[in-house]
């Protein structure tokens, strides 16, 4: 019996799409598997119409404009549309290996569960200052807490679909601007029964924008991460101890001022902590998307 697989890609003004339908376009996969990819456009325009609809790929395309500025309404719109027996989700700037499909599949077959996270590997380019590159703070890989991994990302994710009790969830369109949609989508999945593991050899690639090479950016970034832990776990009651690591984190900063890549560190932590602090007394996350 043939399964059919959805790839969910939702784009914005990104040059980098081309790349992505490239590797896209050389997957191989088992036999018992089909592909269909699906495309929101989340432009103002329809500026990514030519380029996906011009390329000629080895398996059906469906080209949506969801425009909005709100990358939740671009999600929700290939939802609307997905009916595969699996939803493969991958970003617009990201760089898939031939085996990945096979490899996502090969994960959730062997583990049994409903849906495999797997890493996002982060290309730096030259001008990425050293701590930077020696951090990776820029990678994105699956958390295990205490055991299990309980949400994940729409950078590299697999998710058994059609006919599911959460076939019918969508993305929260409040977070789509700021981010943090896709955790908190995984973890409504997760209390509706699904079970979640990881995929170690379905890694893709993301080359890491210019805009982002900044430890500003990086502290929005997790700040705003700080904020989507506290909404998917319900808020307040984790916000006395994340006052308390929001603080020792300062604190070695501080102590830790001279080292730089260590100080680095700790400030990342406590910033984290802080949008956990921050999302439970009900703060507006910034707004990441939409930018570089």
């Amino acid at each position: 019996m043939t399964e059919r697989i959805d790839i969910c890609l939702c784009t914005y003004r990104r040059p980098q799409l081309a790349e992505t339908l490239a590797s896209l376009a050389a997957q191989t996969v088992p036999e018992d598997v089909c592909l269909r990819l699906i495309v929101a456009d989340n432009d103002t325009a329809p500026s990514a119409r030519g380029l996906v609809e011009g390329w000629a790929l080895p398996f059906p395309v469906l080209y949506l404009h969801a425009p909005a500025g709100n990358i939740s309404v671009a999600r929700n719109a290939v939802l609307a549309r997905a009916d595969g027996d699996w939803l493969a989700f991958i970003d617009d700037d990201e760089i898939a290996p031939t085996g990945w499909i096979a490899a996502l599949l090969a994960a959730v077959r062997a583990t049994g569960t409903d849906g495999v996270f797997a890493a996002a590997e982060a290309l730096y380019p030259a001008a990425a200052p050293g701590w930077m590159r020696a951090g990776d703070y820029h990678s994105n890989r699956p958390v295990r807490t205490r055991g299990r991994v309980a949400t994940g990302h729409t950078c590299n994710a697999l998710l058994r679909w059609a006919g599911t009790p959460w076939a019918q969830c969508r993305f929260d369109t409040d977070l789509g601007r700021c981010g943090g949609e896709d955790t908190v989508f995984f973890h409504e999945i997760a209390r509706l029964g699904a079970r979640f593991a990881t995929a170690p050899d379905a890694a893709v690639w993301e080359p890491v924008a210019p805009a982002r090479l900044s430890m500003r950016w990086l502290l929005t970034r997790r700040y705003r991460m700080g904020m989507s832990h506290a909404r998917a776990a319900g808020g307040r009651p984790v916000t006395g101890a994340a006052l308390a690591k929001a603080g020792f984190c300062g604190a070695a900063a501080l102590v830790l001022a001279w080292h730089g890549a260590r100080r680095r560190y700790w400030l990342l932590r406590g910033a984290l902590h802080c949008g956990v602090v921050a999302g439970g007394f009900g703060r507006t996350a910034p707004r990441i998307y939409g930018e570089s």
